[in-house]
């Protein structure tokens, strides 16, 4: 994930740890914006805003207001810059309002683990997190990898493909079914997370630890 890149980027080296957010959010492109934008990325949520010509609003990426067309959106990096130009706040998302963003100590990193943990099978757990922590998503994000090595979705990931392959070796349950029962939205995101963290298809790994036993 392009966001992965960018935090790994500012945590690496000695000169790299003195960049701050403003210098990494610079480094967004336009287009990875727009796809956080059309993808509704709650990641992205406080390092960058995003305004509509024809309706004169601005808005949080992670706003559910229906995806503009690309040729009237222009980016800001703050609230402030938007009003300026004239454009208005959502009342949906209220991009007007203070960015959550608190400086984590140990007990929030274990909490926020322990959260993932248990909280695996829901679906909304990583949008909710945020929330839950009383920070900003791009600064949880960044946060949560500098102190653990991981993001809180790559984490998830990981817990959720432990769970999966335990209910693979039961041999109980359909792939369908344990793929909803573990959080994912859909076969595909499971196949596509199953392969990446064991390099197998689920169905590969049942009959190849199978018969390894």
């Amino acid at each position: 994930m392009i966001q992965d890149f960018l935090v790994e980027m500012s945590f690496s080296g000695t000169a790299k740890k003195q960049i701050g957010r403003k210098e990494i959010v610079k480094q967004l492109t336009n287009e990875i914006k727009w796809q956080a934008v059309i993808n509704n990325n709650a990641e992205y949520d406080g390092a960058f805003y995003y305004a509509v010509k024809t309706t004169g609003i601005f808005c949080r990426p992670s706003c559910k207001s229906r995806v503009p067309s690309r040729k009237n959106v222009v980016f800001f990096h703050s609230p402030e810059e938007a009003l300026k130009d004239g454009f208005r706040p959502c009342k949906r998302c209220r991009p007007d309002e203070p960015e959550l963003s608190v400086e984590l100590d140990k007990k929030a990193y274990e909490k926020i683990t322990w959260i993932l943990e248990e909280e695996y099978m829901s679906p909304d757990i990583l949008p909710e997190l945020p929330l839950r922590m009383g920070i900003s998503a791009f600064h949880l994000q960044r946060s949560y990898k500098k102190h653990t090595g991981y993001t809180p979705r790559a984490y998830l990931q990981k817990v959720r493909i432990i769970k999966a392959k335990q209910l693979l070796l039961d041999n109980q349950r359909s792939n369908t079914e344990i793929c909803f029962s573990i959080g994912f939205h859909s076969l595909s995101s499971f196949y596509a997370a199953f392969r990446a963290e064991t390099g197998l298809s689920p169905g590969k790994f049942r009959n190849q630890t199978i018969l390894n036993t």
